[in-house]
This record gives C-alpha cells, structure tokens and sequence, in this order.
C-alpha cells in the first residue's frame, strides 16, 4: 500500500515504536492521528512531528483499554483528516510479573495488547469491507513467536496478537484488508530499559533475556521496516533476523526448545520464580 495522501492512527504514539512510525509515515506524505495516555508526552511529539514531515499530524488522548475511546478516536480522524486507511494497532504495555497476582491486572494487559486490536478491528473491518481496502498493522513482539521471561500475561497476550492479525489475513485478505505483525526482540524503548521495578528479580530477568539474546534496535531502525512491509503487503515483520531462526527451531523440536528455555531463564533468574 502506498502511504501518501493516506490517513493512519498510531496508538501509543508519543514515543518509542510508535512515535517513530508517525513520523515515517508524515515524512512519506501521509496524516497521521497519534493517540496515547499521556496528554504531556502526546502534544510535544505531535508538535516535533508536525515541524519534520509533509503530511499532516494530529494528537488524541486516549486510553485503547476503553473501547469506546478507540472509537472515537478512529471517527475523530476520519472527520479531520479523511477516510483511515492504515491502523497501527501499537500500544502495550508488559502487564504483571510472573503469573501476577489479580484478575484487575490480567485484565488491563489484555485489555491494552490484545482486546484493543480486536475492538479497533470491529470498528474498523466494515468500514473497510465497504471501501474495498484498508491495512491493520500489528505490534506484536518476538514474545507472540517465542516467549517472554518473567511476564505471563506479556507472554500470553502477544501470542494472542500474532494470532489475531493471522485471523483477520486469513479471513479479509482476499476482500482488499492486509494485514501486518511486527515481532521485534530488543527496542531501544521505556518499556524495554525504562519499565518496570527496577530491582524485581523477573523484571531484571525478562530485560536481560531480550538484551542478551540479539542487538537492541532503535526505534526509527524498526519504523523503517515497518513501512518497507507495508509498501510489499508482507504479514511477517521481524527486524532481528535471528527470531526467524528461533522461531524454526522451535517449531521442529518443541520439547528441547523448552528444555533451553528453562536452562536460559536459569541462568537469568537464580531464584525459583514459584519462590
């Protein structure tokens, strides 16, 4: 799909991932509405962006947790900047350590990484289905593909975003809707060096685990593969070539990637984390 003259939302967008895609897809002539939680952060990256790109830029504060502000957030675009036509589904958040300890805290990472996708997608398909086109894209993570240390419901929910994005591919791809799924390791983000208690023992363990296992990528490093998947209709994004390799073999020998798995987070997280 080509992105000039195109509208997109970006969710999460003040910063990270998504602040570096809003700005690919301004600089490639696109409107862009960027959404997030935080009003601060929101205005000043809409304002650095509107001063870098071609295409026009907007902010909304919203909280992709509540369904109805996903709507809204998607008819405010369209009444001022057009018809959406590429919706970056790219907020997360890591959600609680090991298996958490309260139904409210599975529920606002589900709620974030996974229903958001789904309640956007309800707004967003008949819309699309009548226009012939539309692209969802999918920020996922190598944790959908492999796993994730220290973080069930990260885990669980990123599994479940890969699997919704191949859903909606299989079942509207050949009705003009494409469908993208970005799985990066390492990202140069708050969440990957900035959140979380420092000192927790599985938050440690879940970071070491993805910096140790490939190269931290900066943002704009994966906002450009993503527009380069765009612009080929590829469903599979993967910035570290290494998940692909890891993704293969544990596919072909399930038992002993587990059997790595528990020796790699042994030697990451010495205590039992039942403990």
């Amino acid at each position: 799909m080509e992105v000039s003259g195109r509208t997109a939302i970006v969710t999460g967008g003040a910063g990270g991932i998504g602040a570096a895609i809003a700005r690919q897809v301004a600089r490639a002539g696109g409107s862009v509405l960027i959404t997030d939680i935080d009003g601060t952060a929101l205005d000043e990256t809409v304002a650095q962006l509107s001063a870098d790109g071609r295409g026009r830029v907007i902010g909304q504060q919203a909280d992709v947790a509540d369904p109805g502000q996903i709507r809204a957030t998607i008819d405010h675009a369209e009444a001022e900047l057009g018809p959406v036509s590429i919706y970056f589904a790219n907020a997360g958040i890591t959600g609680p350590l090991g298996l958490g300890e309260a139904d409210a805290d599975w529920d606002q990472v589900i709620d974030i990484n996974l229903r958001a996708h789904v309640r956007a997608a309800n707004v967003l398909i008949p819309r699309w289905l009548d226009r012939g086109e539309g692209y969802f894209v999918s920020t996922a993570s190598a944790a959908g593909l492999l796993s994730q240390i220290g973080a069930a419901g990260y885990s669980v929910t990123k599994h479940g975003a890969v699997a919704f994005a191949e859903w909606l591919s299989i079942t509207y791809g050949d009705a003009g809707v494409r469908v993208s799924c970005l799985c990066p390791m390492g990202v140069a983000t708050k969440m990957l060096l900035g959140d979380g208690p420092p000192n927790d023992p599985l938050a440690v363990a879940g970071a070491a685990a993805v910096t140790s296992a490939g190269d931290v990528l900066q943002p704009d490093d994966v906002a450009a593969d993503v527009m380069a998947a765009i612009a080929d209709e590829r469903f599979l994004i993967l910035p570290h070539e290494d998940v692909l390799r890891m993704f293969r073999f544990k596919g072909s020998d399930y038992e002993r990637w587990l059997r790595g798995m528990r020796r790699y987070q042994a030697r990451l997280l010495p205590v039992d984390p039942l403990s």
